[in-house]
């Protein structure tokens, strides 16, 4: 946001100038905040260079300019130009405003303020492309198929809520989650459904924690009508963050309102979990997603290859499906390198090319390594409760399992520092850096450290592969 010059007309309409904002302050903040912070405000005058904008209350705008004051000025000033400015103006209901704000308002704490308004759209975060339609039924998948269908047609009114969905990596979990929001929305467009990971979920409580802005990001997901959250498995060991999703579990579960959950194992397998949520993914449907059996595998195959454009022989097909057997994501992996093997290299798909392409994918196989798979073999190697890595204790042991788990953590995942620490205990980011470089520099002079490091990589790969 480095430009000084005028990217707008200032004649030009001020819903215009103000969509163009926030096209930008999207880019720059978390939706939950963009959804809580920029959707309610409303513009209401373009007077030269300076844009009225209407929002609820004047709590509200002292807010924005503790928090968003900064990028609210350098977005002005790049959709107006370096005069652009922006002036707040108080509107408590839909007439005209009555208060203009030029002075600081005492500080108050902020009420929450509705995500929608009749110029925006709500953000579900859903992918439009994952539907019951181009989800591949089989026998590994077939009973979560039809009640993620079941909870689309009534969602909320089923004895299916909450839907938890479980399975292995790649099986199609998360399309199955995503297509019964799709649906419920092509029914109802009105209804509030959102998606999202619990990574997102747990960042976005850490950053209401920090902001003093709990209240807002508890009732946000409480006003939801269908709540969707992937990867439960992950708030495991995050206390706090238990206790705020038990309380919005809760009220939505008590006012009807459907929540669809998907974790890698069943609810009575996550250890580390409090028992009362245990207890609650347990009082509507748990059902599995297994691994594609062969005939699923072809019509996978056979599916995705129409999407492209291209048919393959059965020989094909089948060979394909005989050696990529452990989930769809890698099915569909060797289906794109197939094709892409054979654009580069001018060849026609044939079994020839299956067979090298299968090959090349085998051998070249990545590692899954999760932070929680880390964390397990870290503690099963110094002999430790994986809950100790998670308190806030000095202990030796403690501490230096702690540090080997986030210096792995860090070298063989793809988590932000933010998420790494998240998952032992809501650490700072600072703290994996301190000890990412602190196992770096033992490995340098500590032989011992240095074999400790090689046997736990050993046993990762060993695991994983």
């Amino acid at each position: 946001m480095s430009q000084n010059f005028s990217t707008v007309d200032t004649s030009s309409d001020p819903k215009i100038i103000w969509k163009e904002c926030l096209n930008i302050i999207r880019e720059n903040v978390p939706f939950l905040t963009y959804n809580t912070w920029f959707l309610p405000i409303k513009p209401y005058e373009l007077d030269n260079f300076n844009l009225k904008i209407s929002v609820p209350n004047d709590y509200f705008v002292e807010w924005i300019e503790e928090h968003f004051n900064t990028l609210l000025n350098k977005t002005i000033k790049q959709v107006l130009g370096e005069e652009g400015r922006i002036t707040y103006i108080i509107s408590e209901d839909d007439d005209e405003p009555i208060i203009n704000i030029t002075q600081t308002i005492p500080e108050k704490s902020p009420s929450i303020q509705s995500a929608e308004t009749k110029e925006e759209k709500f953000e579900t975060n859903l992918n439009p492309k994952y539907l019951f339609e181009n989800f591949i039924k089989g026998e590994g998948n077939q009973l979560a198929r039809a009640a993620a269908y079941a909870v689309s047609e009534n969602p909320g009114q089923t004895s299916f809520n909450p839907l938890f969905i479980y399975g292995g990596v790649g099986l199609g979990k998360t399309h199955l989650i995503h297509a019964i929001g799709n649906k419920i929305l092509e029914k109802d467009p009105s209804k509030k459904v959102i998606y999202l990971s619990t990574d997102v979920f747990t960042v976005e409580f850490v950053e209401a924690i920090q902001s003093n802005s709990v209240n807002d990001f508890s009732n946000y997901y409480k006003s939801m009508d269908t709540l969707i959250i992937d990867d439960i498995q992950f708030l495991i060991g995050k206390e706090r963050t238990q206790d705020y999703f038990f309380h919005i579990f809760n009220t939505l579960h008590q006012s009807g309102r459907q929540i669809i959950l998907s974790s890698d194992k069943p609810p009575k397998e996550l250890k580390g979990l409090n028992e009362r949520l245990i207890s609650r993914f347990q009082w509507g449907l748990t059902t599995d997603i297994q691994p594609p059996d062969f005939e699923t595998r072809i019509a996978i195959l056979k599916n995705k290859s129409e999407t492209f454009g291209i048919k393959l022989t059965p020989d094909i097909l089948e060979y394909i499906a005989t050696n990529i057997v452990s989930n769809i994501r890698e099915l569909e992996g060797c289906l794109i390198k197939l094709l892409a093997n054979a654009s580069l290299n001018g060849r026609k798909i044939d079994l020839e090319l299956a067979r090298k392409t299968v090959k090349e994918i085998s051998s070249s196989k990545k590692i899954n390594i999760s932070i929680d798979y880390i964390t397990k073999v870290v503690c099963e190697y110094f002999d430790l409760d994986e809950n100790k890595l998670r308190e806030k204790t000095r202990k030796k042991e403690i501490v230096e399992a702690r540090q080997i788990a986030m210096y792995l953590s860090k070298e063989l995942t793809k988590s932000s520092l933010k998420t790494i620490g998240l998952h032992f205990g809501g650490r700072d980011h600072s703290t994996v850096l301190h000890a990412h470089k602190a196992v770096e520099t033992g490995l340098n002079e500590d032989i011992k450290l240095k074999e400790c490091i090689s046997s736990i990589k050993n046993s990762l790969e060993m695991g994983a592969s």
